[in-house]
């Protein structure tokens, strides 16, 4: 499943850079998720950091963008070029 801001938002600033995969670009007004770079963090961390580290609560799974742990694990080793184990 991929994630989305909603609008909500405030523009803190703060969940961008903690995105491993440079998938949270500033939108036209709120900051957005690009869902072919969202793997949840899988792969880096143990849950999603922009959820972590958002203040208000604002990033939801995306029911629009929904993937199984397969499939993003297969997605988090194509965005890195890793080999799967």
């Amino acid at each position: 499943m991929s994630l989305k801001i909603t609008d909500e938002c405030i523009n803190c600033d703060v969940c961008e850079p903690e995105c491993p995969n440079e998938a949270i670009y500033q939108g036209a007004e709120i900051y957005e998720i690009d869902p072919s770079k969202c793997t949840e963090c899988v792969g880096h961390f143990d849950e999603p950091q922009c959820v972590a580290v958002c203040p208000i609560d604002c990033i939801p799974v995306d029911p629009d963008n929904i993937e199984t742990d397969e499939e993003l694990r297969a997605k988090y080793f194509t965005l890195t070029g890793r080999i799967a184990e």
